[in-house]
């Protein structure tokens, strides 16, 4: 910690004028767990984590800071892919905790909005929109712990995204304390609204440099009374699409997700993970997770999804399927998706890559992906799995068999370039969901370099001219030949 300069020691003590004992901590127990990424690829020092209880205390608390010329590193659940929410490592900038915002202020079951601040879990505001008959269409995996204002900051996407988009397709308003501690509030539960520029945009997927998040009118919509999931084994990686085109023509309006999952990612999951069971018995190279969910309680989503899994086996597509036939089935199938990341964390070291390419070419991005990095290093294990439905895959490598995991994880880059070569050539982007944060912005300049970049850093300059907002994140480094840091890249 920096306490020992006068000049931070000082701004502690007017912050905690401010904020009172509880707003800020500077215990080193304290500060530790907000000091360090979940995937611990970073490690930062703070002096001070401030918890303001209010959009008044966060805005008091950003006025104090700027007039010190601290730097302000907004946090919410910490559970960023790419370092996003950690200070450095000079022990000069301070963290803002969003957790104690937490309250909903309001849901409207006939507006079907729901009003909630930034510090609020995903869970708690899912259940708030539940409470009233209603469904918050947002899921991500860690959406017990990751907070509403760090899901909005990184336009997080998930498993819905398919039927009702990323998180900016949820955002009705804003409110926002910007690096100088002026609130915005833009909380406007308007579907029309053609006032000027769309500003509350500007702030959903900035990842904390332009201006902290404290609340937000997100969509609702009315709940499922009907549901229906089934897993599928699929001749080709092909078939996946040609079967994701068929429940599309037959009932668009129902598929809420569309997952899939290679073998060699699938085994994983039922070697290390307990409890997950094999729901087919005949082998294939690839599976898909299909989710159809509709409010109507009468809809026959079953005997549908029955017409066009028998149509595509009789074609060669499908090779198999099962559909789940209780609640705990259901939540069973879903397992098999959500524990790749754990499965694939205790088989090994791993490279992850958070990728999209339009959705048509998904079954090329695999199979030059693969080829790509088998050619780079014989053995490696390609575990791809994700969101194909909207061209999403997180396209992961492990270490090969008996390969010293440092020795792989130091060809992280090379590695990453590697299928991020292939997804350049199909139009697509290296980063999908998971944002930028402090690992890869050195890849910027060269996928978003030019008027693009140039735009970027206007907006910065004109939202945060000192720079003072989550610094290091997102933007590179003025120099394009910054080099990222040696990790397992997310």
């Amino acid at each position: 910690m920096d306490t020992a300069n006068p000049d931070i020691a000082a701004l502690i003590g007017r912050l905690r004028e401010t904020l009172g004992p509880a707003g800020v901590l500077t215990d080193p127990a304290d500060l530790a767990p907000c000091e360090t990424d979940w995937r611990g690829l970073y490690h930062g020092r703070t002096p001070a984590l401030l918890r303001p209880a209010s959009t008044a205390e966060v805005a008091a608390a950003m006025r104090l800071c700027a007039a010190a010329g601290v730097a302000v590193v907004p946090q919410g659940g910490n559970t960023s892919m790419v370092g996003g929410a950690v200070p450095d490592e000079s022990g000069r900038q301070v963290v803002l905790s969003l957790a104690r915002l937490e309250r909903v202020r309001a849901v409207d079951a006939v507006d079907l909005t729901l009003t909630v601040e930034a510090g609020a879990t995903l869970r708690a505001a899912q259940d708030a929109a539940a409470d009233a008959g209603c469904l918050l269409p947002l899921s991500i995996g860690s959406e017990g712990s990751a907070r509403v204002g760090g899901i909005l900051a990184t336009n997080a996407g998930g498993n819905n995204t398919l039927r009702y988009g990323n998180a900016r397709d949820l955002v009705l308003g804003l409110e926002v304390v910007l690096a100088d501690g002026t609130v915005w509030d833009g909380l406007r539960r308007l579907r029309k609204d053609n006032t000027g520029y769309c500003l509350r945009q500007l702030f959903v997927g900035s990842e904390g440099t332009l201006g902290i998040i404290t609340a937000a009118v997100l969509k609702l919509v009315p709940r499922p009374a009907t549901r229906c999931v089934a897993f599928a084994a699929l001749a080709s990686a092909a078939a996946t699409l040609d079967l994701l085109a068929r429940l599309q023509r037959h009932d668009a309006a129902a598929l809420a997700a569309y997952e899939y999952m290679a073998r060699a990612g699938l085994d994983l999951v039922f070697t290390h993970i307990p409890g997950a069971v094999r729901p087919l018995a005949t082998p294939a190279g690839h599976y898909v997770l299909i989710d159809l969910a509709t409010p109507r309680p009468d809809a026959d989503l079953r005997g549908g999804l029955e017409t066009v899994l028998a149509e595509a086996m009789e074609a060669g597509i499908v090779l198999d399927a099962a559909i789940a036939e209780s609640g705990a089935q259901e939540a069973a199938l879903w397992k098999l998706r959500e524990e790749h990341t754990e499965a694939q964390k205790r088989a090994g070291a791993s490279v992850k890559n958070d990728v999209s390419v339009p959705v048509s070419l998904v079954a090329e991005l695999l199979a030059r992906g693969t080829a790509a990095c088998e050619a780079l290093l014989p053995g490696i294990r390609v575990v791809p799995f994700g969101h194909v439905g909207d061209g999403n895959i997180h396209f992961n490598l492990l270490q090969p068999e008996g390969m010293d995991p440092a020795a792989f994880l130091a060809m992280d880059h090379a590695i990453m370039d590697a299928v991020c070569d292939v997804v350049r050539e199909l139009g697509g982007s290296f980063s999908a969901e998971h944002g930028i944060g402090r690992l890869k912005p050195y890849l910027m300049p060269a996928w978003r370099g030019g008027a693009e970049l140039a735009m970027m850093r206007a907006i910065k300059a004109a939202l945060d001219p000192r720079g003072l907002l989550n610094p290091g994140k997102l933007l590179p480094a003025a120099e394009p030949d910054v080099v990222g840091p040696t990790v397992a890249s997310g």
